[in-house]
């Protein structure tokens, strides 16, 4: 699962996606491996991550589990992200094929979404990775309390786990360049708690102290600069896009087959949902249509997770809810061009 989205290059740079979401799935990746890869490019954005911007990259060299799940939920191919996690590293994109992860027919499939190359990301762009990674984080805590108080601490562990396994590692550079406070020690604290069965007194205040933690984080970043819609947008669009590949990897014959896969979506969109209300006022001021689509959007996204325990049927399929997340991106994108010109 968590699964930068659409990153406007200068010139003629590539674009990328560098986020996602998490998994349920153990990381099998050897960090000690070597990771053979064309040096790093650039990204500078000041703008958008529209989706208009071209096509979205995935590195398969360093993508989280939850990029990763793109592939997985477009090839339908269970335990796909942690295949191509375990067989790095990647000395092109082709290499998939040679190392027998996918055949040629499923390559051919996703070719245009795969890369080694890592970009640099920088300005803008670096700010909503940075906010839509931690926003990951939440979106997981989320969930696995709602896990917890319903006395499942079995379910809420992988949720714990994966903002320290998976998403600390790929923020951690930027955490220190703003002068962030170490929180992973105290992530790994709660989801030892969890582990050992604590008294449910200690796991709440570690709760508390994890969720404040990632609260301070995002308080790097200039008040003013996450309360403008532009910049909000772009990091819902972010979780959203994480979302529904998660949903898409716990569904299939209209069951929900992988819970934590459907639990960890549940957790990006309702802490996206939150954020929006957020700038709802600002958004519906500055284009009421296209506020009054996304907000209808959101309605009728939430009604898709019930419960943080699955139900025994899947309220939608996956294509119903990329139609919804298509929505809110496009109605978003009306409203950051808007912006754009404005400013």
């Amino acid at each position: 699962m968590i699964k930068l989205r659409y990153i406007c290059l200068t010139a003629a740079a590539a674009l990328i996606v560098t986020l996602s979401s998490c998994t349920s799935r153990p990381i099998a990746e050897n960090p000690s491996a070597p990771v053979t890869s064309p040096q790093p490019t650039e990204a500078v954005s000041n703008n958008s991550h529209s989706s208009n911007s071209g096509k979205e990259k995935i590195n398969i060299n360093t993508a989280i589990l939850s990029e990763l799940d793109k592939f997985e939920a477009k090839l339908g191919v269970p335990a796909l992200s942690n295949k191509i996690q375990a067989n790095r590293p990647y000395g092109s994109p082709e290499d998939l094929v040679t190392k027998k992860v996918v055949t040629q027919e499923q390559f051919n499939q996703i070719k245009d979404q795969v890369g080694v190359q890592e970009v640099v990301l920088t300005g803008e762009a670096k700010d909503i990775d940075y906010m839509s990674k931690l926003g990951l984080m939440k979106g997981h805590l989320l969930v696995a309390k709602e896990l917890l108080d319903q006395n499942q601490p079995k379910q809420a562990e992988p949720h714990i786990g994966h903002p320290v396994e998976e998403i600390y590692v790929d923020v951690e550079d930027q955490l220190n360049e703003r002068k962030v406070k170490e929180f992973k020690t105290t992530l790994v604290s709660l989801q030892d708690l969890v582990k050992s069965s604590a008294k449910d007194s200690k796991v709440k205040t570690s709760f508390a102290s994890s969720m404040q933690a990632i609260d301070s984080a995002i308080a790097a970043l200039p008040a003013d600069q996450r309360s403008k819609p532009g910049f909000g947008l772009q990091v819902i669009n972010e979780l959203l896009d994480s979302a529904n590949s998660e949903y898409g990897a716990a569904i299939a014959d209209a069951k929900i087959t992988a819970p934590i896969e459907y639990q960890d979506s549940r957790g990006f969109v309702f802490y996206a949902n939150e954020l929006y209300k957020g700038i709802s006022s600002q958004v519906a001021q500055g284009d009421p249509e296209a506020h009054k689509a996304i907000d209808a959007s959101f309605a009728e996204l939430i009604t898709v997770w019930p419960a943080a325990i699955p139900p025994a049927k899947a309220v939608k399929t996956p294509n119903d809810v990329t139609k919804l997340v298509k929505t809110i991106e496009e109605n978003s994108q009306k409203v950051i061009d808007k912006s754009n010109t404005q400013a």
